[in-house]
């Protein structure tokens, strides 16, 4: 495997992993209504996807030979629209506008509205079906864009991810990269506890994917992992993220009750301090 990251790469890819989390506490607590522990966690995939791998134009959001990008657990648009912001697909600003009436940043990501996304989520174990559906019409168009899907790990309770993840197999969608993130909890609790999806990795090997297993807040094993999925062939992708909910606020570290709670005003300062002394180093 050639490419590698350099130092300098990881640490911008690093500031812009932070300043996203800052825009979702920001946001999350504008609108007073939202999920951000699950949208924390995922930041450093996402920021990894857009900013060092996805061929994405936002001065061309439609481009035909563009990479794709299906956020299963669609509850967690808040990083999905902060990365989309952070990257130029519409207005920093526009962030505050989060699930107030008229706004294109509604509680679940909508195609419709909102340049950058490519498939409207929202109802839980859709979004794999929908990113096997496209990884399978790139191939009939023979395009060489890929297709990526991030799932939380709560998702796998329900049955169409698996029927998803029979397709992509049967249909050797090796164009297709999806990311569990896997951080332990869902609304109602401990994942092992509510409706245990576990062992994860073994039950997508059983599904016959590739899968490999990283540190989800960990740069450069997130892209290392990206680079080995390109090289696969014959089978789709799945990387096993393990991730911490609410990363980057310890008040919200490891705790299911941030999965859909909005800080406070006063509380929103503190987190923003804890984010700012994160991205200067201190």
């Amino acid at each position: 495997m050639s490419k590698k990251l350099t130092l300098e790469q990881v640490s911008q890819l690093e500031g812009r992993a932070k300043a996203i989390r800052s825009s979702i506490v920001s946001m999350v607590t504008e609108a007073q209504s939202g999920h951000p522990g699950g949208s924390l966690s995922a930041a450093d995939i996402l920021t990894t996807l857009y900013f060092a791998e996805m061929n994405v134009n936002p001065e061309n959001p439609h481009q035909v030979d563009r990479d794709r990008l299906v956020l299963s657990k669609g509850h967690a648009a808040p990083v999905l629209y902060a990365t989309l912001a952070e990257k130029g697909f519409f207005p920093k600003e526009e962030l505050l506008t989060l699930r107030k009436i008229d706004s294109r940043l509604q509680g679940h990501p909508s195609m419709k509205n909102l340049p950058g996304i490519d498939m409207s989520t929202g109802s839980l174990g859709q979004g794999l079906s929908a990113a096997a559906g496209m990884a399978l019409a790139a191939r009939l168009d023979g395009s060489d864009h890929r297709v990526y899907a991030i799932l939380g790990d709560g998702e796998l309770e329900e049955g169409m991810v698996w029927e998803g993840a029979m397709f992509a197999a049967h249909y050797k969608l090796d164009n297709l990269t999806a990311f569990v993130d896997f951080n332990g909890l869902q609304i109602d609790g401990p994942v092992s506890e509510v409706l245990s999806p576990l062992p994860i990795p073994e039950k997508w090997q059983a599904f016959s994917w590739n899968v490999i297993e990283i540190d989800g807040h960990d740069i450069n094993a997130i892209y290392d992992a990206i680079q080995i999925a390109k090289t696969v062939k014959g089978k789709p992708t799945m990387i096993v993220a393990k991730t911490v909910k609410g990363k980057g606020v310890c008040q919200m570290e490891n705790k299911a009750e941030w999965h859909g709670t909005a800080p406070s005003r006063e509380q929103c300062e503190l987190f923003l301090g804890q984010l700012n002394d994160l991205e200067a180093g201190v």
